[in-house]
Order: C-alpha cells, then structure tokens, then sequence
C-alpha cells in the first residue's frame, strides 16, 4: 500500500512540475465539457453556407485586430467563413516568438492533429498551436504549451472566452469525427492590407511577413488551404505531392517549388498588392509630414506665446518698481529722516 502510495505521490508531483514549466499547460480532472454538443444555431450556420459539423476546417488568427476566424469546407469543396470570434487577451507583440519565457505569442503555419487537443486543460478547454513547427525549429527557436485556449488570460498563448474555446472546440472535434485527419492553423500578425504593411515597412519582421502573406493570398485567391513545407529556412507552399515530398528545411529549395506553383491570378494579386503598398506608403510619408510640420507650428507657437508673456510680464513688473532698486533715486541711509 505505502508503495502505491508513493507511486501516486510521485505522479502528483510530475504533473505539477509540467505544469509549473508553462502558464498554459497542466491539466484538470475533466468532466465531460469536451464533449458539449454543437448549439443548435451554429450548425443552422454551417447549412447555410453549404458546409456540415462533419466536413474539414481551418482556423486563421489576426494578432493585431484580435480575431480568430473558424472556416468550413463547404459542398463546393472550397472554404467559407463560418464565424469570428474575439480573443480575449494574447501576450507579447506583433512577430514570432524566439525563445522559451520570452511571453511571446507565435505566428506562423500550424497543423492541428487531434493530439494536440487538451480536453482536460486549466483554461478550460485548449488545443496546442504544435509550436515549435519544422520552420521554427530551423530558425533555432524554442517554446512548449503555446496554446489556444480559454480562461480569457495569456501567457504567450491566445485566450478566449470559456464559451468561445468551448464553441471552436466542439467544432474541431466533430471535423475530427468526420475522418479528417488535421486542420491548419494560419496566425497572422494583422489583415495583410497594403495600409498594415505600409505602416510596418520597417519592421525587421517584414521579410518574414511577406513570406506569410504569400501562403495568405494563396488561400485568399483559392479559399483552399495551401499545403506547405519548408526549404532555405522560408515556408513554401502548395508543394507538389504533399506528405511524400519532404524538404529539408536548410537545404536549397528544389525546381519547381515555391514561385514555380504561383499561378497567374496569385502573381496578379502580388503586383496588384505592391503597387498599393507603395501607394499606402507614401500616402503614410506625407500624412507624417504634415503631422510633424504642425506640430512643429505648434511649438513655435507656444514659444512664441511664452515669449510675449515673459515680455509682457517684465514691462509691468518694472513700471510698477519691481524685479530691482530704480538706480536714479540715491538710497536714504536707514538711520536719517526722510526729508
């Protein structure tokens, strides 16, 4: 007995320790809340849009707008939005996350398998982002438990509300249901607009953004989820044969990945894209011009105002005999009568 005891005891401090390693790992007793049907009207939505509870998924995050997107395949075999959802709270700033501890929510491709549910999570209910992916893990970067979840509190994670995590749960659960076999997680740092990427121009992240805007646009054009490896340490995307060719993510990219499977319509939207970039970004440049000229308008007022007022306040001071002795009148010693 004191043996099985002591088993349990060392269980019980295992699982405090994987715990304590993240702010968004460990795990509760559960209680059947993975298990919630859909509501009634949320499926009243996929009908609507030709899609089913049973039909394949795919999840997009906007960093900076708080948005979580669940979309469904629909009957066409193209995608469609299904609903939004607004995160609660995530840490950090916008661009990847680097390093173990940095409180850094990640950005990036990611496959949900129905491993990386958690339907016994602290934070209600929670699936892993599958941070660190193959393109992660080639840059050297490191981090474990990065979750979606719920709780409305993040520590590197993207939080929802309990009732938002339960909803997009129970969506990914019987999408699993249905045979398929994953879903692809897209987290953005914003809406890929020309205006975003104008006003980031000079972010030291913008090469990596781009190359996630290519992966973004391909599913804008298509609404098909792009499959996507990695080689020469970028994302590539819709790689011929997906599942059997498989890149090393150091190594230079073979012929005909990459640019080669963009097709007219993508490159059409990339040029369109640049050319309003370009645009946005001037528009930006001389918005920020007239803004610095009036404020510098602005404090040359100001100077001005406080120059006249110190003036001013200098005149009358002296007529009225203050700020010094009138050097015309001869002083009368103190101890003689005035005459």
């Amino acid at each position: 007995m004191n043996a099985v005891f002591r088993r349990f005891l060392t269980l019980m401090m295992l699982l405090l320790a994987a715990g304590a390693l993240s702010a968004c790992g460990g795990f509760v007793k559960g209680d059947n809340r993975h298990n919630v049907p859909l509501p009634k009207a949320l499926v009243s939505q996929m009908a609507a849009i030709g899609s089913s509870p049973r039909e394949a998924m795919m999840v997009r995050i906007y960093k900076q707008e708080s948005v979580l997107e669940v979309w469904k395949r629909t009957s066409a075999g193209t995608y469609s939005l299904l609903k939004s959802y607004e995160i609660c709270a995530w840490s950090g700033e916008l661009g990847p996350k680097f390093a173990e501890g940095d409180r850094q929510a990640p950005e990036g491709f990611y496959t949900i398998t129905p491993g990386l549910m958690h339907p016994r999570s602290n934070y209600h209910l929670a699936f892993n982002t599958g941070f660190p992916n193959k393109f992660d893990r080639a840059h050297g970067r490191t981090g474990s438990h990065l979750m979606v979840h719920g709780d409305c509190t993040s520590v590197g994670c993207y939080a929802m509300t309990d009732e938002g995590i339960a909803e997009i749960y129970a969506i990914a659960r019987e999408s699993f249901a249905g045979g398929n076999r994953s879903f692809q997680l897209q987290i953005l740092p914003f809406r890929m607009t020309a205006t975003n990427l104008a006003k980031h121009a000079n972010s030291p992240h913008m090469p990596f953004w781009r190359n996630l805007k290519e992966g973004a646009d391909r599913f804008d054009i298509t609404r098909v989820p792009p499959s996507w490896d990695v080689c020469e340490k970028r994302y590539v995307f819709d790689v011929p044969n997906p599942g059997v060719t498989v890149l090393d993510a150091a190594a230079s990219c073979p012929a005909g990945i990459g640019a080669a499977t963009m097709s007219a319509a993508l490159m059409d939207k990339q040029a369109a894209d640049e050319a309003a970039i370009s645009e946005a970004a001037a528009r930006l440049a001389l918005q920020q011009s007239r803004a610095d000229a009036e404020a510098e308008r602005a404090a040359r007022e100001k100077a001005a105002i406080a120059a006249r007022g110190e003036a001013i306040g200098g005149f009358f001071t002296g007529l009225l005999g203050g700020g010094g002795q009138n050097q015309s009148v001869a002083a009368i010693p103190s101890a003689q009568p005035a005459p």
